[in-house]
């Protein structure tokens, strides 16, 4: 399990990774869910919350928080993933500020029940500032506050000029920002962890190293028995493609994080922070980060990678060239921090949808419901579609269930070479626009 990731190894002695009993045998129940990552847990809460009689079963293939629920950055925000325009031509004008508002009650909804059910994960809402340090990343903050204006998220959001933005973050040759009170960190893996448990209090059941070979109608058969149940829930993100029939539903897109040693308060001080604000540098192949609970720096991004025929890595896979880049480009925001180790490197990936918007849906006619594709947005937004799918599931007329992505199903990826021709391309302008601007702004200053 110390492989996984920073989050991981930081688990406290009391949370047990011993892995929970595999399926043995056939078994029947109320809803089967596929995946015990933070869509899958928060589906399970939010219908034993809502109705403790019913059976829940959750299936998992390898352990909880295994894949990108216990992997990410730690970013708590109210975001989906989904860009506007999608999301307008889903849903209509005021698709996008449904939505929005609906991610950033989702904050809130997590920290609720962290609170509750005290789950030590290390929560704090200090909000998200996502920086720029050149001309070219200032234009793109720009414009997309000028897009959330247009939406009517104005009062979400607040544009800072270079002198504003230093005050929350002292990095580099920073121009300007874009800040949001609507976000906190978190350690995923213990929250991921400490959901199942309270999953688990509530009454579900959950069985790990219990992999799925598929599902239909009715059913859904694993290699250790079938499951015989009246709703099946799909919630595996990029892991999608290892069930049968769903390969090209989900492109897996691998990110590489890290994570300092602890930063003494000293170092602090000249950084900024202060309120433990998530940080983001606003370049095309983002890079963001975190100030942990003990005082570390977790970063990540800066590069994505993308396998032929949409192939996983393996568990401990990260890309070495990209964790020297991010801990150079670390430094170089934040001068302060060289000589400063990094104890910790790992990947993982993100699902991505062929047309970037996650999809929420339950079809009452065949019983199968599911949701996903947040493109690295999922910590908030997997509980906005857990709450969602519950009323869906149990036929609740709500707001939940009038949002955009409701009933949204992307078209699948193409097959190769396509997908990964396309998606190289993209990655590749991706890196040349930020290698250009970082070239510009290094030519203005000398």
């Amino acid at each position: 399990m110390a492989s996984i990731s920073f989050w991981h190894d930081s688990l406290e002695p009391g949370d047990s990774v011993t892995r929970r009993p595999a399926l043995t045998s056939d078994n029947d129940t109320d809803v089967a869910i596929i995946g015990a990552g933070f869509t899958g847990l928060w589906t399970a809460h939010s219908l034993l919350r809502a109705d403790p009689s019913m059976r829940v079963v959750v299936l998992e293939r390898d352990v909880i928080g295994f894949g990108a629920s216990g992997r990410n950055g730690g970013w708590c925000v109210g975001d989906y993933g989904g860009p506007e325009k999608v999301v307008a031509k889903a849903g209509g004008a005021s698709a996008v500020e449904q939505m929005a508002r609906e991610m950033h009650r989702s904050v809130d909804e997590v920290g609720a029940v962290v609170s509750q059910a005290g789950i030590d994960c290390g929560y704090h809402k200090g909000g998200a500032l996502y920086f720029a340090v050149n001309d070219g990343q200032w234009r793109r903050v720009l414009q997309h506050h000028a897009e959330l204006v247009r939406h009517g998220l104005g009062d979400a959001w607040t544009l800072l000029d270079a002198k504003a933005a230093t005050e929350v973050v002292r990095a580099t040759g920073t121009c300007g920002g874009l800040i949001t009170p609507h976000a906190a960190t978190v350690n995923p893996a213990r929250l991921v962890r400490g959901l199942a448990q309270e999953v688990e209090r509530l009454g579900g059941t959950i069985h790990e190293g219990t992999a799925v070979q598929s599902f239909e109608r009715g059913a859904v058969r694993t290699e250790h028995g079938t499951v015989r149940a009246e709703v099946v829930v799909l919630a595996t993100e990029a892991y999608t493609r290892t069930i049968d029939g769903h390969d090209r539903d989900m492109l897996p897109l691998a990110n590489t994080v890290i994570a300092t040693d602890p930063i003494p308060d000293s170092i602090w001080a000249s950084i900024g922070l202060g309120n433990r604000e998530l940080f983001e540098y606003a370049s095309n192949m983002l890079g963001y980060g975190q100030r942990t609970a003990d005082n570390r720096i977790v970063w990540g991004g800066l590069s994505a990678s993308y396998r032929w025929k949409m192939g996983i890595p393996a568990s401990s896979h990260f890309v070495p060239q990209v964790a020297r880049r991010l801990q150079h480009r670390l430094v170089e925001l934040f001068p302060e921090l060289r000589g400063i180790g990094v104890t910790h490197r790992w990947g993982g990936v993100l699902g991505v949808p062929r047309d970037l918007l996650p999809g929420v849906g339950y079809d009452r006619a065949t019983g199968l419901a599911w949701a996903g594709g947040y493109t690295g947005q999922g910590v908030a937004a997997a509980n906005a579609a857990g709450r969602t799918l519950a009323d869906l599931i149990r036929g609740v007329d709500s707001d939940l269930v009038r949002l955009p992505w409701v009933g949204h199903q992307s078209r699948p990826w193409e097959p190769e070479p396509r997908t990964w021709l396309g998606v190289h391309a993209a990655l590749t302008a991706a890196h040349t626009i930020d290698g250009v601007d970082r070239l510009r702004s290094r030519a203005r200053r000398t």
